[in-house]
């Protein structure tokens, strides 16, 4: 089989395979290095809260696109970690929302400061290609594929705890 032709929709797509494949190992080493005994999975819960802030399971759930009962345990487990809480809205006692507990929120910036440390050991490696097309490409890859900015969800790691009452 021949390969793609430059600059085809085909290339595009074989090479995002490829760099998907490595960023999905690079994401398990920056977990595997911890020890926190928290799945990718998971660890993408955790970081659905820090970028939308408190939710409910079944947000997480269909965030994920995972079935609710699925979210729900995978929620049940960070609860039990010590990872996310449970909190209540005082205006409606049915509605529960989950939060990252303060070890919650350092697991995710320790996970995401490893990867952001060997992303700028690659890119320094191959410094000759980051062109701003190529910078602008990923930039609306991620957009067009719904991630946040990083700068807009980072902000979750500072924003002040709000009380169960904000919550309603």
């Amino acid at each position: 089989m021949q390969p793609p032709a430059p600059g085809s929709e085909k290339a595009a797509v074989e090479a995002l395979m490829a760099a998907s494949r490595a960023f999905v190992g690079l994401a398990a080493r920056s977990l595997a290095d911890l020890d926190a005994e928290v799945t990718l999975p998971q660890f993408r819960a955790l970081v659905v809260l820090a970028t939308r802030g408190p939710q409910r399971a079944v947000d997480i759930s269909a965030e994920l696109q995972v079935a609710p009962s699925t979210g729900t345990r995978m929620c049940d487990r960070l609860v039990r970690k010590g990872l996310v809480r449970r909190i209540r809205s005082t205006s409606d006692r049915r509605v529960v929302r989950l939060r990252l507990t303060p070890a919650g929120r350092a697991l995710v910036q320790d996970v995401i400061g490893r990867r952001r440390a060997e992303l700028s050991r690659i890119v320094a490696a191959t410094s000759a290609y980051w062109q701003p097309a190529v910078t602008e490409a990923l930039a609306a890859f991620a957009t067009a594929a719904g991630e946040v900015p990083g700068q807009e969800w980072w902000l979750g790691f500072t924003a002040p705890e709000s009380s169960a009452e904000d919550e309603g």
